[in-house]
C-alpha cells in the first residue's frame, strides 16, 4: 500500500463501490478500493440474480461480484482487503485510518452499503438466502405458488406484501402490534388483497427448515402468550435498513437514521471532495442495479472534481 497521495479511495466494495472502481480505473486514476475483509456488499448472501441487465439467464450474487471484482483489477483498480475504521476530511487531502495505517487521499467516494435490520432470533442468518431475504424485488420470482411472510408494519412491508402476491399463493403479514404505522392509502391495499392474511400482535422467534431451505416459523401471540408452528417457504425482512456509516462520525452530514446526504441532487456530500453511491445514501430503492448506476455517477464527480483542483 503506497504512502502517496491518492486520487481516489473507495469505501466498499459492493455494486456501487466496484463499479466507480472500474470507471474511475479506467480513467487512469489508479483507486485503491479499500473492501473491507468480504468484498461484494449484500449480494455475497444472495443465490440466483435475475435483474441484473445482462444476464438473461440470471447469475449467482457471488459470481456477479466477482466479476465487477475482476473487472476493476483487470483495469488497474488496487483492493484492500482491510477496513477503514476512522476518517478525517477536515483539510484539502482527506485522511483515512486503515488497520491502524494512515491513508491520504485527494477524493473519496462512500460506498459501504447497508445492512438489513435483522430479527435477531434463532435460524434467521443460518436460512439467509434460503428462504430468508430483506428484497421482495430480488427473490419474489423464487416463491410461485408458495407461501410467504413478510415482517413489520410499515410502508415497506405493505409494499412487498403486495408485491410478493403476484408470485406466492399466500402471503402473511406479521406486526408485533394491532396497527400498523404505514399510510391509510397502503394499508387498505394490503386489506383488500385476498392473497393477505395480517397476523396482528404476533413476533417471530425462530425460523426452521431442513438442511437447505425454510420450512416454517415458531410464532407467538403477543397478547394471549401462545406459539404455534406456521408453515411457510419464506420470510422477507420489511423492518428497514441500517447504514453502515458508524465510522464517518460527524465528519459529513447524515439524516437522522444515518444515511448519508447529497447536494445539489449529485453524489457529492457537504465536504468538497467526498461522494457517496449506492445504499449508504439511497434508502429507497436499494437495488444492485441503482448502486450500480450511482457508482458510476461518483466516479464520474469525483474525475470532474480532481480536473477543477489541477
Amino acid at each position: 500500500m503506497s504512502q502517496d497521495i491518492r486520487e481516489v479511495v473507495i469505501i466498499g466494495s459492493g455494486p456501487a463501490g466496484l463499479t466507480a472502481a472500474i470507471y474511475n480505473a479506467r480513467a487512469r486514476l489508479n483507486p485503491l478500493v479499500v473492501a473491507g475483509v468480504e468484498y461484494g456488499g449484500q449480494l455475497m448472501g444472495t443465490t440466483d440474480v435475475e435483474n441484473f441487465p445482462g444476464f438473461p439467464e440470471g447469475i449467482m450474487g457471488p459470481q456477479l461480484m466477482m466479476n465487477m471484482l475482476n473487472q476493476a483489477k483487470n483495469h488497474g483498480a488496487e483492493i484492500l482487503y482491510k477496513y477503514v475504521t476512522k476518517v478525517d476530511f477536515s483539510g484539502d487531502v482527506k485522511k483515512l485510518t486503515v488497520d491502524g495505517q494512515e491513508v491520504q487521499a485527494r477524493s473519496v467516494i462512500l460506498a459501504v452499503g447497508s445492512s438489513p435490520r435483522l430479527l435477531d432470533i434463532p435460524g434467521e442468518k443460518e436460512y439467509w438466502g434460503k428462504g430468508v431475504s430483506s428484497c421482495a424485488t430480488c427473490d419474489g420470482a423464487f416463491y410461485r405458488d408458495k407461501i410467504v411472510a413478510v415482517i413489520g408494519g410499515g410502508d415497506s412491508a405493505m409494499e412487498e406484501a403486495n408485491f410478493l402476491t403476484k408470485f406466492a399463493s399466500k402471503v402473511y403479514l406479521i406486526h408485533r402490534r394491532d396497527e400498523f404505522r404505514a399510510s391509510k392509502a397502503m394499508q387498505e391495499k394490503v386489506f383488500a388483497n385476498e392473497k393477505i392474511e395480517v397476523l396482528w400482535n404476533t413476533k417471530v422467534d425462530e425460523v426452521k427448515g431442513d438442511d437447505k431451505l425454510v420450512n416454517s416459523l415458531e410464532i407467538t401471540d403477543t397478547v394471549k402468550g401462545e406459539s404455534k408452528n406456521l408453515e411457510v417457504n419464506g420470510m422477507f425482512l420489511a423492518i428497514g435498513h441500517i447504514p453502515n456509516s458508524d465510522f464517518l462520525d460527524d465528519q459529513v452530514s447524515r439524516d437522522d437514521r444515518g444515511f448519508v446526504d447529497v447536494v445539489s441532487g449529485h453524489t457529492n456530500t457537504n465536504i468538497p471532495g467526498v461522494f457517496v453511491a449506492g445504499d449508504v445514501h439511497d434508502h429507497h430503492y436499494q437495488q444492485a442495479i441503482t448502486a450500480a448506476g450511482m457508482g458510476c455517477m461518483a466516479a464520474l464527480d469525483v474525475e470532474k472534481y480532481l480536473q477543477s483542483l489541477d
